[in-house]
């Protein structure tokens, strides 16, 4: 039996769990009303994440930085607060904390603005205000933030200690010598995890299916679930996330080599520049070829 939680246009089943299907017609009308594209007699589908995937990222590593010097800080109750936080959402589960924030209107039916313990101005259902999209931005977020914390922190702590002693002697406060000096040093440690990070969120993002959040795969599976093309359409999930996690590798390739720049005195080709100097060998191979 479905039963309607207080949301406008989302099901759920018993138990409280979102459903993932919900009956409708055809696939193309299923498709027009999900804001993507049916292509092909097959009824493959191309559909496009509606997840906010490039504010999560962000959100995730401002609150990670800002974890990590928390952390490094010399303030005893800040470092435990920012150590009781990466404590507990790296020993949650990320379908745990999801499914927690999605639920959280059970503990917290509104949420008000107002004096504590006194009159509130403004009142509103927490089933309204935290839709599926927002409930798992919050909560990708958050799970995100505790490993970007200890990815930043291990950049910091791989600056030798000198750099800060010598920004020091040279009186310059700890916050710009953090800014100028030891984080464009970190960066290089910091770089290849966070991208690996990035990747992972990014394909991570199909967990937020069990929400009802229409991205990719929850596209993909209404679809696919009214026509059968069970391949098809799994197939055309992963070509697009290949294609993504490929633009994201390209760029972490370019901010690589951009702080690296202070580290070797020649910076590493591109892979343009590779092509071209393979392309100028073979054509130099060729012509000496033609004159035997």
């Amino acid at each position: 039996m479905v039963v309607r939680d207080g949301r406008d246009d989302q099901l759920v089943g018993a138990g409280g769990f979102p459903q993932l299907f919900e009956p409708v017609g055809d696939a193309s009308g299923r498709a027009d009303e999900l804001g993507v594209d049916a292509v092909g007699d097959q009824g493959t589908v191309v559909a496009l994440s509606r997840l906010g995937d490039g504010d999560q990222p962000l959100g995730a590593g401002v609150l990670g930085l800002r974890g990590a010097v928390v952390r490094l800080s010399a303030n005893p109750v800040l470092s435990t607060l920012s150590w009781g936080y990466v404590w507990v959402f790296r020993s949650t589960p990320l379908l745990v904390q999801l499914l927690l924030w999605f639920n959280i209107g059970a503990l917290y039916p509104t949420l008000g603005l107002g004096v504590p313990f006194g009159p509130q101005f403004v009142t509103v259902k927490t089933v309204n205000l935290l839709g599926p999209a927002l409930t798992a931005v919050i909560g990708l977020t958050l799970h995100e933030a505790a490993y970007a914390a200890e990815v930043v922190r291990g950049g910091i702590l791989s600056v030798d200690a000198g750099q800060t002693e010598a920004a020091q002697a040279l009186g310059i406060g700890r916050a710009r010598a953090l800014r100028r000096i030891v984080v464009p040093q970190a960066m290089r440690s910091i770089l290849p995890t966070a991208g690996n990070m990035l990747i992972g969120t990014l394909k991570g993002t199909s967990i937020v299916s069990v929400l009802a959040v229409h991205d990719l795969l929850y596209s993909v599976q209404l679809i696919y679930n009214q026509t059968y093309q069970v391949i098809p359409l799994l197939l055309v999930a992963t070509l697009w996330y290949i294609a993504v996690t490929t633009v994201l590798s390209v760029g972490q390739f370019y901010v690589e080599r951009h702080y690296a720049r202070g580290a070797t005195h020649v910076l590493p080709p591109t892979p343009l520049r590779r092509l071209r100097v393979r392309l100028a060998g073979f054509r130099r191979s060729l012509l000496s070829l033609s004159n035997y």
